[in-house]
């Protein structure tokens, strides 16, 4: 089956970002292109500053030596500074690189040796210091730029330099050669590499993504299109650079459509800065909206019994009719009456608390969303939209439209998209927004794009009968149980991750008798909960084994297995057996991706043991575990964890039925 969508047309003459930049330097020199907070104080910067400091940056950085092709490592928070000097290399003819700025200095080091980094421009002390222990083994590596000059007065290294003194004598280069700059942005063209994006590795080595200008450029083109974006609108710049997402709307779209971009002070302070700023426009990836709502949850477990009362009332009442009111749908006047209601006392404080009260159009996206958590945004009057899409795709390739946003779709092929199901069921995609190359990887390259122009996404899913596309898991996740039942791990997680006190779940099944899974409570959920009840503990690893709180994560997983047992497809995948694990799952331990991707497969062998347990009917099995510490030291966490059965039922019928 295909489905395909219209085209967005892009201006020919603003086929490149630096031209793009000029464009708006010249159309809205005087309105605000970026803001940052420091020190408590919001700073601005119009689009005639952003143009000229971006300009300066780049004629700095060809002093250096920096030139066509040549790559620039970008690691840090969103900072403006750090957005110039991705737009700075791309006026040279060069491809900004940008890294996660969690990463540690052996995950670094990799990506810096892969792609050759030339120069990078960093944020700070930590991240100086990390480059600091790898740089003698990145040949190719030059210079380390830092952008906050704290805690380096006595670094002595000649090849670290502050960016702004690169700053000062790019405009000291700009005033002599007026024209070089110029002459190089002229050189330019839209089939260029724009930016290097490095996979997430969940199954191996990352790979580095190339795309070109012309294809992020018709990425936001569709989406702004597609959602009317403009230079009135707000965006909050919080997640990493190095993520496509934040690439594709907090770069590209900006760039595109003219709005403002909002750095916050730090990771910290972003639900303040938010609230602040009061975003039109927002995006983040499923576990943000998870870690609000748990948030969310939490304050309501510490308010007085009427607020307690009012809450569960009206929001019972958004349940049944919120996410119709706002899809403008016929609803009873009664519900209707009562909505409106509650928008005064619930609904409308809650969004202001959450930061989005000016909220037009709110995106997920980077890992399925659970139903539940969905609707709950959607009937509090959040115009929260899922859309579909891959680094090798600049995240685009569908999107939902307004008015026909469906739970359990990523909505029809965006603007110029082509989507075609495989005969085993993967989702293949042809559009203009394809990457042009996996970095000096060509034989990976031919593999992912096939002989028609098809991109092989790796994702299993089916078009509906409206046109919309399910995505079911990844393809190579999708498994059958021993009684040939479909098993699909990430859609049982998300169900999971939908109770504030579950953070993370890992569920297995794939060639098994049943389903048995992992559970990493959320320490501040489940914490405040045993605060409330009286439980001491003394941290993580007693809070997890505690006997009320096993109970407690008992109930969520019943509770899954219920919901479970009405849906045809997946009624033979309730959990059976679950145990709670005695450490959280980090990237820094190789168990999630830096996007916070589980790597299940890395998660079963190290686990073995504990997965060993769950199916050979043990009740108990104890483990000791090696973990890194944020200094660079390693501790081991051991701890005996109880395993528990969990009730299954009967499969339901659409009209209350059970089948036995």
């Amino acid at each position: 089956m295909v489905a395909t969508a219209g085209a967005q047309k892009v201006d020919e003459n603003l086929d490149t970002f630096p031209r793009l930049l000029i464009r708006h330097g010249q159309v809205r020199p005087t309105r605000t292109a970026m803001r940052e907070k420091d020190l408590g104080i919001w700073q601005s910067w119009t689009w005639a500053e952003v143009l000229q400091n971006a300009r300066a940056l780049a004629c700095g950085l060809a002093a250096l030596g920096f030139g066509r092709g040549d790559r620039l490592a970008i690691v840090g928070d969103n900072r403006p500074r750090l957005y110039w000097a991705m737009a700075a290399a791309q006026m040279l003819g060069g491809i900004p690189v940008p890294m996660y700025q969690d990463a540690v200095a052996e995950e670094m080091a990799f990506v810096l040796e892969d792609a050759g980094v030339r120069i990078a421009v960093v944020e700070d002390q930590e991240q100086v210091d990390k480059l600091l222990e790898i740089k003698e083994r990145c040949a190719t590596l030059t210079h380390i730029l830092y952008d906050d000059a704290r805690g380096l007065r006595h670094y002595r290294q000649p090849f670290l330099v502050g960016l702004d003194e690169v700053i000062a004598a790019g405009r000291i280069h700009d005033q002599n050669q007026p024209d070089f700059l110029d002459q190089e942005i002229a050189k330019g063209d839209g089939n260029d590499v724009a930016i290097m994006l490095y996979t997430s590795g969940t199954t191996g080595k990352p790979k580095g993504v190339c795309q070109t200008h012309r294809a992020l450029i018709a990425a936001a083109s569709g989406g702004c299109a597609f959602d009317g974006l403009g230079e009135n609108d707000e965006v909050l710049s919080y997640l990493p650079m190095a993520w496509v997402g934040d690439n594709l709307f907090s770069y590209a779209e900006a760039l595109v459509a003219g709005f403002t971009v909002n750095c916050p002070e730090s990771g910290e302070t972003v639900m303040n800065d938010m609230r602040e700023i009061g975003p039109t426009f927002y995006f983040a990836p499923p576990r943000v909206f998870e870690n609000l709502l748990t948030q969310v949850m939490i304050r309501m477990e510490d308010a007085g019994r009427i607020k307690r009362w009012l809450f569960d009332y009206f929001m019972g009442v958004a349940r049944r009719c919120g996410a119709e009111i706002l899809d403008k749908r016929a609803v009873p006047l009664r519900d209707r009456l009562l909505y409106a209601l509650g928008e005064v006392l619930i609904y409308g404080p809650l969004r202001n608390v959450l930061g989005m009260s000016r909220i037009r159009v709110a995106y997920t996206a980077g890992a399925a969303i659970g139903p539940d958590l969905f609707r709950f945004y959607r009937s509090i009057g959040i115009n929260l939209k899922q859309l579909y899409g891959q680094t090798e795709t600049c995240a685009y390739v569908c999107l939902q439209p307004d008015g026909q946003v469906k739970l359990d779709t990523v909505g029809p092929p965006a603007p110029g998209v082509e989507i075609k199901i495989a005969e085993h069921g993967e989702i293949l995609v042809r559009s203009p927004t394809l990457l042009k190359e996996y970095y000096r990887q060509p034989e990976a390259t031919a593999e992912a794009i096939d002989a028609e122009g098809f991109f092989h996404t790796g994702d299993a899913g089916f078009i509906d009968s409206d046109g919309h596309l399910k995505i079911i898991d990844r393809a190579k996740d999708v498994g059958r149980l021993k009684n040939g039942a479909m098993f699909a791990p990430n859609y049982i997680e998300n169900k999971l991750k939908f109770f504030p006190y579950i953070k993370e779940a890992v569920a297995f099944g794939h060639e098994r008798e049943m389903v048995c899974a992992f559970i990493n409570i959320d320490m501040g959920a489940v914490g405040n909960w045993a605060e409330r009840r009286g439980i001491p503990y003394s941290g993580y690893v007693d809070l997890a084994g505690k006997k009320e709180v096993l109970d407690l994560i008992q109930q969520c997983v019943e509770q899954v297995n219920a919901e479970l047992s009405a849906d045809g497809q997946m009624a033979a995948t309730q959990i059976h057996r679950f145990l709670v694990l005695h450490k959280e799952l980090d990237p820094d331990d190789d168990e999630l991706t830096r996007t916070r991707k589980v790597r299940r497969r890395f998660i079963a062998e190290k686990y073995a043991i504990l997965v060993d347990a769950l199916y050979g009917g043990k009740a108990s099995q104890y483990i000791e575990t090696e973990v890194k510490f944020e200094d660079g030291r390693r501790g081991k966490v051991a701890a005996d964890l109880v395993i528990r059965n969990a009730k299954v039922f009967p499969q339901r019928t659409n009209d209350g039925a059970t089948n036995r």
